[in-house]
């Protein structure tokens, strides 16, 4: 019997710091996605700009928008409907005295489905995400498209299997990860990225779903409230499937669409068989909470 079968995306692109090259080299390659036959179509994380978040600097608060209305998001909303594909739009977003990393979840029709606001949000050098991000309080979602029921989490959440599992246990089919990732500004040395995909590939193995990961590629030299700060994203933004197994991955320095098909209901049989949801055992993991019932830090 023919299977629900469903072509993901992962674009990978340098940023320059204006807005409307960004935007259009996005569309461009969303277009590109689709050409390819794509259904659904991730874009990286941020990628209206340049990785602010190098430096704490109060410039850098304006760029947050709300989200009614918020100009990307429209125009990404009559590309989906246009091209009839589902494309998940991260922005910074401001709300009221509050501002998130967040993303829009467009469906194929270019609905806007509401949104996700990033849960983890990491504070070291070269990445000092709270002096601009709330930590969101959207909690882990699942979203019903057109093609797949999908949960879309950003970045640092990507470390998190609490994460992962949460967003599968409310029935997500394919897990997508925006993300903006690359060298240590403090240690030449370290390089994550093995690290990065291999946690990735963890979840997609222990949740039997396919997973998708998109990052950027470039340098981008920020000027901090100590000097200059780059970075240098790594790319490799992947698609994995649900064994754990990757898929397609692009590279370390270029432009990049990368496509796979995947046919979710073998996926779910697949699932089912293995025994891994039906084997679980929440009643023994109240260790992970207190004794007043919060959860153990």
């Amino acid at each position: 019997m023919e299977g629900r079968k469903v072509v993901v995306s992962a674009l990978q692109f340098a940023c320059s710091d204006d807005i409307a090259t960004n935007v259009e080299t996005a569309e461009r390659l969303v277009r590109s996605a689709h050409e390819k036959g794509a259904n659904i179509i991730l874009i990286q994380e941020l990628f209206e700009g340049y990785y602010f978040c190098q430096a704490q600097r109060e410039d850098f608060i304006q760029r947050a928008k709300p989200y009614k209305d918020h100009p990307t998001i429209l125009r990404m909303q009559k590309l989906a409907k246009e091209l009839g594909v589902v494309i998940p739009v991260s922005f910074f977003e401001e709300a009221n005295n509050a501002h998130y990393n967040s993303i829009a979840i467009i469906d194929a029709d270019g609905t806007d489905l509401g949104i996700y606001r990033k849960s983890h949000i990491p504070d070291g050098p070269g990445y000092e995400e709270k002096f601009y991000f709330n930590p969101g309080d959207t909690g882990f979602k699942a979203f019903q498209t057109k093609f797949a029921k999908i949960g879309v989490a950003i970045c640092w959440d990507q470390w998190f299997p609490e994460a992962a599992r949460a967003m599968v246990l409310q029935g997500a089919e394919i897990l997508f990860y925006p993300t903006a990732i690359g060298s240590e500004p403090q240690d030449d040395g370290l390089d994550s990225r093995d690290h990065w995909k291999r946690v990735m590939q963890g979840h997609a193995g222990a949740n039997l779903v396919p997973l998708v990961a998109s990052n950027r590629i470039g340098k981008e030299v920020i000027e901090t409230e100590h000097g200059k700060s780059a970075i240098t994203f790594y790319g490799n933004s992947f698609i994995a499937g649900p064994t754990g197994e990757i898929i397609k991955v692009a590279n370390d320095k270029d432009e990049a669409v990368i496509v796979a098909q995947f046919d979710l209901d073998q996926i779910k049989s697949k699932r089912h068989c293995w025994g891994i949801f039906r084997d679980r055992r929440p009643d023994l993991y109240k260790v992970l909470l207190t004794s007043d019932g919060s959860i153990r830090s």
